[in-house]
């Protein structure tokens, strides 16, 4: 029987300095988002708090983490076949998110966007 989309462990595409950003964290909040991509790549819902993002894009959300000292964040555009795009990872200390961070989200979007066209196309042409 083949696996169904929701059964098939997805990969996780690290955009921009994402991955270095969020090994730069305490540990502890490293694995609190570890844990719940590990659970969106099977399909389930993040144990972390999650927050659409409409005004990045349509599928893109925020998964939430703090410290005492730090509000924590994960930008990433929900499964794609079977693909999670982190898309940015940063730290804030006011409820609003800066304009920087967003921009930096939806700039990386546009590219993936674009990277899934192209290779939609390549694979259309193989056929």
């Amino acid at each position: 029987m083949p696996p169904t989309e929701r059964n098939r462990l997805a990969t996780i595409s690290w955009e921009g300095d994402s991955w270095k950003v969020l090994k730069s964290w305490p540990k502890a909040i490293q694995w609190d988002f570890g844990n719940s991509l590990r659970e969106m790549q099977n399909g389930r819902p993040a144990k972390l708090n999650v927050r659409p993002m409409q005004s990045i894009g349509a599928g893109v959300f925020e998964l939430k983490d703090s410290d005492e000292k730090t509000w924590y964040r994960m930008v990433y555009l929900a499964r794609i076949e079977d693909t999670i795009y982190v898309l940015d990872c940063f730290e804030k200390d006011t409820a609003k998110t800066e304009r920087k961070d967003l921009n930096t989200a939806t700039s990386r979007l546009s590219q993936v966007k674009q990277r899934i066209l192209e290779e939609r196309k390549r694979e259309k042409r193989k056929q």
